[in-house]
C-alpha cells in the first residue's frame, strides 16, 4: 500500500485562486444580564468572554465534553482529487472521489502530481509531544483557520490548548479513539510540525488509508520532514491551490469541479506494510497494523533463538534462526542508513 506524501516543489505562479473566502468570521455580541450568563454557563460548549477591540472569544476553561468531534458534529466530506503519473513520455490518470481510496499493488517509478478537483476543506494538524513547538503550532492552525478558511483538526490536548490560546472555535476539531478509523473519510491533508517520529504517529492514526502528508522540519534528523518552516505558509499555499503541472498530461476545464484548480503538485508515494497477528488455533487476525518504518518479530522473553519461517503468498521462502527479524519498507531501511551515516 502506498502512502501520499508531499515533494518540495517551489514555482513562481504559486498564488492562492482569487474567488475563496478570506478573512474573518464576524462575531455578534450577546447582551449583558445574569439570566442570559447563567444560561451560557450550562452551554455545553465553553464560557466565553468578548471585549470589544477583539474580532474573536477568548475561550476559558474548556469542558472535556464539549469538544467538537466527529461524534457531535458533521464533517464536511473530503475533497475529490486526480493522481496524474508520468514517465516522461506518456500520461495516465486516476479519479479518487470523496468517498474512494487509491491503493498501489507495486512499487512505482513513475512522477506523480496530485490535482484536486474540488478545493480541500479539512485538514489536520500534528505537532510533536511536549511543549516545545506550541508557538509554532498555534501559527499554523491560526493560519489555517483564518486566512485558508478551512476546517482544522487537532488532537485532544492540542484542542484545549488552542481553546486556551483564543483561536476561533468554530471550525476547529479534535477525535476520540474510538474515531480514528473514520478520520481518513474528512482529512484531505496532514501537516506535521517537528521530526520523523511525527509522521510515524500520523501514519498510526490512519489505520488503512492515509491522506497526503506535508511535514515540516522542527526536529533533529529530518528524514522525511524536508519542508522548511519559515516558509510555512507559501507551503501550504502550493498544497492547496496548486502550483505546476506536467507537460505530458492536460486536464479539461468540465472535469473540476466549482472550486478546483488545474494546478497540482508532485507528490512521493511511500510504502506501507499490512501486518496482521494470527494466534495459534485461529482463523481471523488478532491485531491488524499498517507500518510505515518496519515490523519487527523477535524471540521474546524466551532464552532460545527462534526458528522463523517466512512464506510470500503462501510459498515457503527461507527459514531463519536468531533472535528475531525484520522487515523494513524502502523508508524503514533508507532511514536506518541515513541515521547510521550512510
Amino acid at each position: 500500500m502506498k502512502q501520499l506524501g508531499f515533494n518540495r516543489r517551489h514555482c513562481s505562479a504559486c498564488d492562492p485562486q482569487k474567488g475563496y473566502l478570506h478573512g474573518t468570521t464576524s462575531l455578534t455580541q450577546a447582551a449583558a444580564g445574569s439570566s442570559r450568563r447563567n444560561e451560557r454557563k450550562r452551554h455545553a460548549f465553553a464560557r466565553a468572554t468578548i471585549n470589544s477591540d477583539e474580532q474573536h472569544p477568548v475561550l476559558t476553561a474548556p469542558l472535556r465534553d464539549a469538544h467538537r468531534t466527529l461524534r457531535t458534529h458533521s464533517w464536511p466530506q473530503k475533497s475529490s482529487l486526480f493522481l496524474f503519473r508520468t514517465d516522461g513520455m506518456s500520461c495516465s490518470r486516476e479519479l479518487v472521489t470523496g468517498t474512494g481510496t487509491f491503493r498501489f499493488s507495486h512499487p512505482s517509478t513513475q512522477q506523480h502530481l496530485l490535482v484536486w478537483r474540488d478545493r480541500p476543506k479539512v485538514v489536520m494538524v500534528i505537532k510533536k509531544l511536549g511543549s516545545e513547538l506550541l508557538p509554532e503550532f498555534l501559527e499554523v492552525v491560526e493560519y489555517l483557520l483564518e486566512a485558508e478558511q478551512m476546517h482544522v483538526v487537532v488532537e485532544p490536548a492540542m484542542y484545549e490548548e488552542a481553546a486556551a490560546a483564543g483561536l476561533c472555535m468554530e471550525r476547529l476539531f479534535t477525535f476520540t479513539p474510538e474515531e480514528c478509523g473514520r478520520l481518513a473519510d474528512h482529512i484531505d491533508f496532514v501537516v506535521c510540525l517537528g521530526g520523523d517520529g511525527v509522521i510515524l504517529h500520523a501514519s498510526s492514526l490512519f489505520r488503512q488509508h492515509i491522506p497526503p502528508v506535508v511535514s515540516f522540519h522542527l526536529g533533529s534528523m529530518g528524514f522525511l520532514t524536508n519542508h522548511p518552516y519559515p516558509d510555512f505558509k507559501q507551503e501550504l499555499r502550493q498544497v492547496i491551490y496548486g502550483c505546476q503541472k506536467l507537460a505530458t498530461c492536460s486536464i479539461d476545464s468540465q472535469d473540476m469541479g466549482p472550486s478546483g484548480n488545474s494546478l497540482g503538485v508532485m507528490i512521493t508515494l511511500r510504502m506501507r506494510l499490512h501486518c496482521a497477528i494470527v494466534r495459534a488455533g485461529q482463523t481471523q487476525p488478532e491485531q491488524v497494523y499498517e507500518v510505515l518504518n518496519e515490523i519487527v518479530l523477535d524471540r521474546g522473553s524466551n532464552s532460545f533463538l527462534t526458528n522463523i519461517e517466512a512464506y510470500i503468498q503462501g510459498r515457503f521462502i527461507t527459514r531463519v534462526q536468531a533472535d528475531g527479524i525484520m522487515l523494513a519498507t524502502p523508508t524503514g531501511s533508507t532511514a536506518y542508513s541515513v541515521a547510521a551515516g550512510g
